[in-house]
């Protein structure tokens, strides 16, 4: 393939040879160059690697309703005592298997749907599965609801519902959406930073311990991101890359120093995710819990001694919980990271969206096989762009580093989130600059995209944003008579999110 150089005198014809690899990712058309997809890559892998931590924590250490770990290993032994070798093993397999999970879709996500978007087991949809699903069935039975999540996503794809979806959503809660999830990105690396915190009293947040910056962790941080900011202003390439390198070499020689070690109640001023302490560099990966999946086991409960509605219709809350989750999330995600990379075309759609939209749903159901809980698009995408990702070659690289994480997990605990989160926070400021786009002089498209925008971050969570935001949009424009204007998509989206805030109710009335 041959092309024009940009840099071409007047009057005379410079051409320059684009490999396959240029070709097919389309690197040099979305003005990006091989350097910088490696770098953003590298960026996004650092920002989503604290998954390779958590996860094994919420759902790794969590007994289900039968009093047994993921692996079916028992929690408790005959006189109460948790089994903490069991605990370990049980953790160790659900890092193993999340990264094995996040690295292999991660490259579909970059190779198929040549987009920069990493993959991986998705926080709060976790959580859900740990503290309310898991404890009333078997693990493999709660996986098995996560598969049919994402069966069901794929076919809402394969029949072109999610795509209308997509393409329905007006520019303004769009752009709600992208500023929204800037902020939410922002209150993460704050929070995982361990700059904003919880105190035991009102008010709900605070600025570090009793409003303050204390401790060695926090000043870290500090560094990491004016790092990044100094770097970025004077346009230095790899400022975030070079941030997070240059603050964990300072977290490790600082823990070397001070042993500062964990955050606990006694010691609130310590790191907050992991401890940058060097415990080796190989490790081989535990696998046992790939295929652990009962699709259809926890529906026979319903069906136990004469047909349950309640337990029926519980059952199929979770799963609608489940799929509106992971279903508008990606939504969120794919628009505001295309909107960082400038992705999207005049109608606010990236490229290939069917094709982005079909390996998410895919993700979704292989967290179930791999039983790590569902697997999602990851908002952290935006710190690779940010960096100069636009393709999925980028994507590629975040996934190999998923795998090679598998075998360098100590190497990879050498990063404290106070060095990653900082680049978060930065990608924030970056995205909220697109606030202007919205016309606030009308409530009804700057009310709609304001509720979206502040609930994320406020309620954590992108979904119950894009809900408030669909709903106020609606009733808007129905009230001010303009029904013609919306999209027959608004309202079947709308209907579904009022479903979604009352699902408690509706579990109560019936029982459930």
């Amino acid at each position: 393939m041959v092309t024009k150089s940009p840099k071409a005198a007047p009057g005379r014809r410079v051409e320059r040879t684009i490999g396959p690899i240029d070709a097919y990712f389309q690197i040099s058309a979305r003005g990006s160059t091989v350097g910088r997809e490696i770098r953003g890559g590298i960026v996004t892998f650092f920002t989503m690697s604290y998954i390779l931590a958590l996860n094994p924590l919420i759902i790794g250490t969590k007994p289900d309703g039968a009093g047994n770990l993921l692996g079916g290993l028992p929690y408790q032994d005959q006189a109460g005592a948790v089994i903490g070798a069991n605990v370990n093993t049980a953790t160790t397999m659900v890092a193993a298997a999340t990264a094995l999970i996040a690295g292999l879709m991660t490259i579909a996500m970059g190779v198929f749907g040549r987009f920069p978007i990493g993959i991986a087991t998705g926080l709060g949809l976790n959580a859900l599965l740990a503290v309310v699903i898991a404890p009333q069935m078997t693990w493999p039975q709660a996986m098995g609801l996560i598969l049919i999540e994402g069966i069901v996503i794929a076919i809402l794809v394969l029949t072109g519902f999610r795509a209308a979806v997509f393409r329905a959503v007006p520019r303004s809660l769009r752009t709600g959406i992208s500023v929204g999830i800037g902020l939410f990105i922002c209150f993460v690396g704050l929070v995982d930073g361990g700059i904003v915190r919880k105190p035991e009293g009102a008010p709900p947040v605070e600025l570090g311990i009793n409003g303050s910056l204390v401790g060695w962790p926090m000043l870290v941080f500090v560094i990491g991101l004016f790092g990044v900011a100094i770097l970025y202003a004077r346009r230095i390439k790899g400022a975030m890359l070079i941030s997070i390198l240059g603050a964990t070499v300072i977290s490790v020689l600082i823990e070397l120093a001070g042993r500062i070690g964990g955050k606990t109640d006694a010691n609130p001023t310590g790191w907050v995710l992991n401890v940058p302490e060097f415990t080796g560099a190989l490790s081989l990966p535990n696998l046992g819990l790939i295929g652990q999946v009962d699709p259809f086991g926890a529906f026979g409960a319903a069906f136990d001694g004469g047909f349950k509605i309640n337990i029926m219709v519980g059952l199929l809350l979770l799963v609608f919980a489940l799929l509106l989750a992971d279903f508008f999330d990606t939504m969120g995600t794919v628009v505001a990271v295309g909107s960082e990379g400038n992705l999207l075309d005049q109608r606010g759609n990236p490229p290939y969206l069917t094709r982005i939209l079909m390996v998410d749903s895919v993700a979704a159901a292989a967290g179930g096989v791999g039983s790590v809980s569902s697997n999602t698009s990851y908002i952290e995408s935006a710190a690779g762009v940010g960096e100069g990702a636009r393709t999925g070659l980028a994507s590629v690289i975040t996934g190999a580093g998923f795998l090679l994480a598998m075998f360098f997990a100590p190497l990879i605990n050498l990063v404290p989130s106070e060095a990653a989160t900082p680049a978060l926070v930065f990608v924030g400021f970056l995205m909220i600059s697109q606030v202007a786009k919205v016309d606030w002089t009308d409530i009804e498209e700057g009310l709609p995209a304001f509720l979206t925008l502040v609930l994320m971050p406020f309620t954590f969570s992108i979904t119950i944003g894009i809900g408030a935001g669909f709903i106020t949009y609606t009733v808007l424009k129905l009230v001010r008579g303009k029904v013609r204007k919306l999209h027959p998509v608004m309202y079947v989206v709308s209907g579904a999110f009022v479903i979604y805030f009352v699902q408690g109710l509706i579990a109560g009335l019936l029982g459930g």
